[in-house]
């Protein structure tokens, strides 16, 4: 087996003749009327067209948007990624992308060209994610908790029958589509088992992200290029082109997005060019691109960038049998006889459109709030049952209990609540969503979460988290006090908890770190949440995203799990479920991923990287000497397995004298990261375990800390443990120290 070796693409190089003739299509800038640029600034790298908000030099351009001209004329992207062509109406970037080449049996690439926090993303419709090779699996993974990921697997006969066909799904190559969301990602490449060798054919193997369209017109060359049973008779390509999609955002970008003074129906904003609007990127409300209006062509992100065609100087286009009239975002075209046989009508027709002109403007104001006013109405109501809210007033009418403790909020409370919404009220946000902070009439303070996601299925997960937390009732449980269904995105309301969360306190620049005891304590009082939702619920819940940034904690460190728009509810006597893939790169459970079947299990998995991040202080996948995305699951249980605990040990926790402690919790944590779920504990035996630390009552040789190895296949809560009551978990919290 030759030694993997790890390539980084997303660098520049220099395509062959042959390549370099096939993509000039792509060098093709967008054409616009008038200036694109800010004054004085360069309107082209090249042959490539700069338009704002895209800029080279300090002034030039949008924060995010930065470009780089070298000596060479080449346009640069962020980390070295070569710009091909940029589209103002399509919202796209075509760059360099490099592809991985390599004979051994496996390797790794990664990219990590784009910020995450950035405008731009790989393009999912745009570009196809493409291997060349023998009985390969080829995959894609998106770096952090954002987007998804890919794979595909190729197999091979002989050289005859790998050429012939290239649209032969798997045969001497495969192609996939990309995940939504994908900024940065690794590519692994690994040998399928018992994949025999074909004749004829050299091991080579090629890995690349590739713009569909233009893949889709030379793939047959591409395929004869990567299978020839020569490597001195192929054409050795190193780059293709690829797509990225750009944006702005209502919230990062608000600068660039001015309320215009008239809604047009579609939204309320426009961008900083008179004649222009904008329009939602993939559903998203936030996510905004721009364009001209209709008659207006230039560049809508500049002021009077949007100019007026002169449709008359283009009669090829714009057909005129007459005279043509050019008018703002239009054009007239007269008859020439009847202009000068009725020069009357003319006058007559100024006077009747003075008159009728007067009558609409006396009765204008008056119409035109009655029609907003019906129009928010309906617009309500459609909202309404479109987010299931018919449904959920049944559910809350139905059950006495999650009536007193559930409310369906109107807009007008949550837009007084936030006043309207304030960018002041914001209290952090991320990919999926913005969290603000209001207080509700009767002096509570609470925080509202606003999903920038409007697809169906995001939206249904808000839905599933209501209905869930409305029957959850427990002191680590973050508290839903209601939502608002009268908006396209649902709102939640939930409890403000004001001291951030855990992956803030281990990971962030907090400037006290988390003492042991404290550790201890959340990590027993988030094993109680799961434990509760596990067994001790009136229906069991997996929540499958278990995670240090879904721990919320007070002020006085209590911690609360939240986020349940992932969550699965099952019946008491099932122990198990066939779902699709969801979760955090990092914290999940491999046995899930690969079978696709959500367990209790799954969840103690995620709950054993949580015990190493707080035994470690190191994230889910952290740099390391040897790699740059090195597990930690993985990485913790070697060393455990390895007697090395005090290798990865946080500092602090020797110091303060938890050593004894910490290896109790490192054999629990080791337990719950076993690769089989059948063999790691429950969730009441893991706080079992952990009582035992927080109580001292610890013995190191004991079953207690070994519970891994006592562990019955797959028990469930079945056993007895749906008795854990939610009074115990009372009585049980009060006796622990604070």
């Amino acid at each position: 087996m030759a030694t993997a070796r790890r390539v980084t693409i997303g660098g520049t190089g220099v395509i062959g003749a042959t390549m370099g003739a096939l993509i000039m299509f792509h060098l093709l800038a967008t054409a616009l009327a008038g200036p694109i640029a800010l004054p004085g600034c360069p309107e082209s790298c090249g042959e490539i067209g700069v338009p704002y908000p895209f800029g080279i030099g300090n002034g030039c351009f949008y924060e995010g948007f930065n470009l780089t001209c070298d000596n060479n004329e080449k346009l640069f992207l962020g980390d070295g990624v070569e710009v091909l062509n940029i589209s103002l109406p399509h919202g796209t970037v075509h760059v360099r992308s490099k592809i991985l080449l390599s004979d051994s049996p496996g390797f790794n690439g990664s990219w990590s060209g784009l910020a995450a926090t950035g405008p731009f993303m790989v393009s999912s419709r745009g570009n196809w994610f493409v291997a060349f090779g023998c009985n390969i699996v080829a995959e894609i993974i998106p770096y952090g908790s954002a987007g998804y990921g890919s794979t595909c697997a190729a197999k091979c006969v002989d050289v005859q029958q790998n050429s012939a066909a290239p649209s032969c799904s798997a045969i001497g190559s495969c192609q996939t589509t990309i995940g939504w969301g994908v900024h940065s990602y690794d590519i692994q490449v690994r040998q399928l088992m018992n994949g025999r060798k074909p004749s004829g054919i050299r091991p080579h193997k090629a890995v690349f992200i590739v713009d569909n369209d233009w893949y889709s017109r030379k793939q047959y060359e591409m395929l004869i290029n990567f299978s020839y049973p020569y490597p001195n008779q192929r054409v050795m390509v190193d780059h293709v082109p690829a797509v990225l999609e750009w944006w702005l955002d209502l919230i990062r970008d608000q600068d660039m997005l001015p309320l215009s003074p008239v809604g047009d129906g579609s939204s309320q904003f426009r961008c900083l060019s008179n004649n222009s609007f904008t329009y939602y990127f993939d559903e998203n409300y936030d996510q905004r691109r721009c364009n001209c209006s209709q008659g207006y062509e230039g560049n809508p992100y500049i002021k009077d960038g949007c100019q007026d065609i002169d449709e008359c100087s283009q009669p090829d286009v714009y057909s005129c049998h007459g005279t043509c009239i050019n008018v703002p975002g239009t054009y007239k075209c007269s008859s020439k006889t009847s202009i000068r046989s009725l020069p009357g009508v003319t006058t007559i027709i100024a006077i009747s459109g003075g008159f009728g002109l007067l009558f609409s403007l006396l009765g204008v104001t008056k119409i035109s709030k009655k029609l907003k006013q019906r129009r928010s109405r309906k617009l309500k109501q459609k909202f309404f049952k479109k987010n299931h809210g018919l449904l959920l007033q049944q559910l809350i009418s139905s059950n006495k209990d999650i009536a007193e403790r559930t409310k369906i909020f109107s807009l007008e409370e949550l837009e007084q609540a936030t006043n309207k919404f304030d960018q002041n009220r914001i209290l952090g946000g991320g990919g999926h969503g913005t969290v603000y902070k209001g207080i509700l009439t009767d002096q509570r303070v609470v925080a509202i979460k606003k999903s920038k996601i409007v697809v169906q299925r995001e939206i249904d997960q808000f839905i599933n988290e209501v209905v869930i937390l409305s029957q959850t009732n427990h002191r680590n449980v973050v508290k839903l006090f209601g939502c608002c269904l009268e908006t396209e995105v649902p709102l939640l309301v939930y409890e403000f908890i004001s001291n951030g969360t855990l992956l803030y306190h281990l990971h962030g620049q907090s400037e006290s770190p988390l003492p042991w005891r404290d550790r201890l304590r959340i990590a027993l009082e988030t094993a109680r949440a799961i434990a509760y939702l596990h067994c001790a619920a009136s229906i069991s819940v997996f929540h499958r995203d278990i995670k240090s940034a879904n721990i919320l904690l007070t002020d006085t460190l209590t911690a609360k799990v939240s986020d349940f728009g992932a969550s699965r509810s099952i019946s008491i006597d099932e122990t198990g479920i066939l779902t699709a893939i969801q979760g955090t790169h990092g914290y999940l459970d491999p046995e899930y991923y690969y079978t696709s079947r959500l367990t209790e299990k799954s969840d103690v998995y995620s709950f054993g990287v949580i015990l190493a991040e707080l035994l470690t202080r190191l994230k889910p996948v952290f740099s390391s000497h040897s790699s740059e995305g090195t597990s930690l699951a993985s990485h913790f249980a070697s060393l455990i397995r390895d007697n090395r605990l005090s290798d990865i040990l946080d500092s602090q926790i020797v110091e303060e004298g938890g050593t004894e402690d910490a290896k109790a919790v490192a054999r629990l944590a080791e337990a719950c990261l076993n690769l089989k779920g059948e063999e790691r504990p429950t969730m009441r035996q893991v706080e079992t375990t952990l009582e035992d630390v927080q109580s001292s009552k610890v013995h190191h040789n004991s079953q207690t800390t070994r519970v891994s190895q006592n562990v019955p296949k797959y028990q469930s809560c079945n056993e007895g443990t749906r008795q854990y009551s939610l009074e115990k978990e009372f009585i049980d919290s009060s006796e622990i120290p604070r």
